[in-house]
């Protein structure tokens, strides 16, 4: 089965290369422009992971991170930065960041990240659903 990502960058020259490099390897893609257009995209759901800008105009991707995890706790976000600072990384993984990868990021390495990133969310989803079942199973005294 396809990962199918959401790509979020302000640039759109990258945006469009990311995105045709993660066609290529199967990946089913969504792009956004801005993080305001990347919460909407979300809205939608099933998304396996967000590869995210850090630094956009508007709304960064810290922001953005912090408004996705709060709605989705499950969903899986890696932030890509040209910037990259220890603060700003120590930052993104507390507020709920898989990883941060510098730009230009290793093709290779994304892509495996990416497919971390839908491994762990379909494991959230798995014991989110197992707890659900115990649940009834419990409230019906079987």
């Amino acid at each position: 089965m396809a990962e199918k990502i959401l790509l979020v960058d302000d640039e759109a020259e990258f945006l469009e290369a990311l995105s045709e490099r993660m066609r290529v390897r199967g990946m089913d893609v969504v792009t956004s422009a801005s993080a305001r257009e990347a919460l909407e995209s979300v809205e939608q759901g099933g998304f396996d992971a967000v590869v995210l800008d850090l630094m956009m105009p508007g709304m960064d991707g810290l922001e953005a991170l912090r408004i996705l995890k709060q709605k989705d706790p499950k969903l899986q976000v890696i932030l890509l930065t040209g910037h990259a600072t220890v603060e700003k990384g120590v930052e993104a993984i507390k507020s709920g960041a898989m990883d941060l990868l510098e730009k230009p990021a290793d093709i290779e390495v994304l892509t495996e990240k990416i497919k971390q990133a839908s491994a762990q969310r379909m494991l959230l989803v798995s014991q989110e659903a197992e707890d659900k079942i115990k649940d009834i199973l419990a409230s019906k005294g079987w």
